[in-house]
């Protein structure tokens, strides 16, 4: 017998790796984020100069972009929608002929077997910013949650097939549930942005959503990147309000919090790679400092060893083309 473990047995061809390779990534594993604006101009394709490769979008854009996802085996979508116009009290958001609602019935149409989930926030649609009402340079927490159920809603009723709430208000999924459940929808599941982080990642997103607060910051309702106990307790809160599915944002920086967050709930646990973990891995990569397709390979494995069943990643349409 060897007196010493001979790991490298299995690790001497490409077959035998991939034979005993524990993690794979699948192209249901991912989802797909797309910037949908309310514009007249039917071609608008505008550049985020923070993160290469990706666009606002018109609908008709939309359309081309996603048809040729779904070609590459695109399975399931995120969108958020830029209006034309922003206010107050989000307007925008809950109009049952808002920008995300037309998109929702446009993709829907055009390919019934894919996954629509639209994000449920008010902060592309405030002119202040901010993810609900606020009163005296605070945002107001009661008061915001039937604006955010009135926008489920709405986008249920547009053909969603679930909807993800992000804005870390307490008790927004529990409000969510009951308007679902009340107008019809008690099957329509939500995946809850259970655990979502202050976090300085966020930074290109809020040039491509146009959702930078106008005052303050977000930290009053988003969580303190130090503490893991309390992901715990806001992930247990969204369970016992309703969620279906549970997530962290950012993932790979919390990757010890989404391994967390599996081994404490029997539940479908969704990860959020954001745009700035996106922004990093492609401006090193212009650089010629890493190989792109190679590192996001390692990251998006990293997502899903850690414990995510789903990832949320901009990289998604680039993934799918070479699995």
């Amino acid at each position: 017998m060897s007196e010493f473990h001979r790991g490298r047995r299995l690790r001497r061809s490409a077959t035998l790796r991939e034979m005993v390779r524990e993690t794979e990534i699948r192209p249901q594993d991912l989802m797909m984020l797309y910037f949908v604006a309310e514009t007249d101009d039917k071609d608008f394709r505008k550049p985020i100069g923070s993160m290469p490769g990706q666009f606002q979008l018109s609908l008709k854009q939309l359309e081309k972009q996603v048809g040729e996802a779904v070609a590459s085996g695109l399975r399931s979508l995120m969108l958020f929608g830029i209006p034309a116009h922003k206010d107050e009290k989000a307007s925008g958001a809950y109009d049952d002929n808002g920008i995300v609602q037309r998109a929702i019935r446009m993709i829907k149409d055009k390919w019934p077997q894919l996954l629509v989930c639209p994000d449920v926030c008010l902060c592309e649609y405030t002119s202040h910013g901010h993810c609900g009402i606020v009163k005296d340079g605070d945002v107001l927490n009661d008061p915001t949650l039937d604006l955010l159920a009135r926008t489920a809603l709405s986008y249920a009723e547009a053909g969603a097939d679930m909807v993800a709430p992000s804005d870390m208000m307490d008790g927004r999924v529990q409000a969510i549930r009951d308007i679902l459940d009340a107008g019809g929808h008690a099957n329509l599941p939500i995946m809850s942005y259970a655990v979502k982080y202050s976090s300085a990642f966020y930074g290109p997103f809020r040039e491509a959503a146009e959702s930078a607060p106008k005052f303050g910051d977000r930290k009053t309702y988003q969580m303190d990147p130090a503490n893991s106990r309390e992901a715990m307790r806001e992930a247990a809160a969204d369970a016992f309000e309703g969620a279906d599915i549970l997530m962290v944002k950012p993932a790979l920086a919390y990757l010890d919090i989404i391994r967390q967050v599996r081994d404490s709930f029997d539940m479908p646990i969704a990860a959020y790679q954001v745009s700035g973990e996106y922004s990093m891995i492609k401006a090193a990569a212009q650089n010629g400092w890493i190989d792109e397709q190679a590192v996001v390979m390692e990251s998006l494995t990293s997502i899903k060893r850690a414990g995510a069943d789903l990832i949320l990643s901009y990289f998604t349409e680039d993934v799918l083309k070479t699995l």
